[in-house]
């Protein structure tokens, strides 16, 4: 019987529990999944974003392209206007969406979009001032996008390396576009300029962590440098070739004609009454009509 009244009370006293832990935890996971659909909704929203960002920094890229030794100074105009406005009409969308939170949450929703922004911001740089722009350079053009009341946002350290990492690729198509316009001082400038960023990146990466994207890019970056350096080879190789070929050419005109003037000197009749003492006809009195 005390047994079983003990058995009572506690079921009581569970079922009491049980009673006022419900709405709690009602309240708790309504908080919680509010939460996650927020930011599920949001990241579909970064996303978006970041693809038109990375679709409108590919036509700057494109737009770069186009640069040639007559139109260098306005396609370049073009293409820092055209950057300008993915600042003021996408990027700023990004920002909005970010700023305030923990935007490394979404990383990955929205590296891409910032890795092609660099890309472009760092093209459009280095065919103007032939440097590399700074991580901090580009930071503080996105800060008048921000709220000051909340915390910017800011691109990492790791996103603009990547950035950095493809810019080798669009080096590699405009020196080879530059070696084929005739632009050699030009293309010399870029080969050197890659070299440069992917010895320093080999120092870098090894201190990173893991990254199985940096390291791919590494690889690609690799061979980016080498098709460069192999076009320069090239180049040269034909030049010297065509300068040989000249060479050889102009010499072969040369002995043609010094041999010309030998056989022709040696076909020489001197005329009559000439002093030439080689000639046979030594003593003839000239002819006259």
């Amino acid at each position: 019987t005390v047994a079983g009244t003990n058995f009572q009370s506690s079921t009581k006293r569970v079922r009491t529990m049980a009673t006022a832990i419900e709405p709690a935890m009602k309240d708790s996971f309504s908080r919680y999944a509010e939460y996650l659909n927020d930011l599920n909704d949001k990241r579909d929203r970064v996303v978006k974003a970041s693809r038109d960002v990375t679709m409108n920094s590919k036509k700057v890229i494109f737009q770069v392209h186009r640069m040639s030794k007559y139109n260098k100074v306005e396609v370049l105009e073009k293409a820092e206007k055209d950057l300008v406005a993915v600042t003021d009409q996408y990027m700023s969308r990004l920002v909005k969406e970010l700023q305030g939170t923990d935007f490394w949450k979404l990383r990955r929703a929205y590296s891409p979009g910032i890795q092609e922004y660099v890309e472009a911001a760092t093209f459009c740089g280095f065919c103007k001032n032939g440097t590399l722009l700074k991580l901090d350079e580009i930071n503080k053009t996105l800060l008048p996008l921000s709220d000051p009341s909340l915390q910017p946002l800011q691109i990492n350290i790791l996103d603009y390396l990547l950035g950095v990492a493809d810019l080798t690729g669009e080096l590699m198509r405009l020196a080879i576009g530059m070696i084929s316009d005739g632009e050699l001082e030009f293309a010399e400038k870029i080969c050197t300029f890659a070299r440069d960023i992917y010895r320093e990146l080999t120092l870098v990466v090894p201190h990173m962590d893991d990254s199985s994207d940096m390291k791919t890019k590494m690889d690609i970056m690799l061979q980016s440098v080498m098709k460069i350096e192999n076009e320069r080879i090239c180049l040269r190789f034909s030049i010297y070739n065509f300068c040989s070929k000249f060479v050889i050419f102009v010499f072969l005109i040369f002995y043609v004609a010094c041999f010309s003037v030998h056989v022709r000197g040696s076909e020489y009749i001197p005329l009559l009454g000439s002093n030439d003492t080689s000639s046979f006809l030594v003593g003839v009195p000239d002819i006259e009509i």
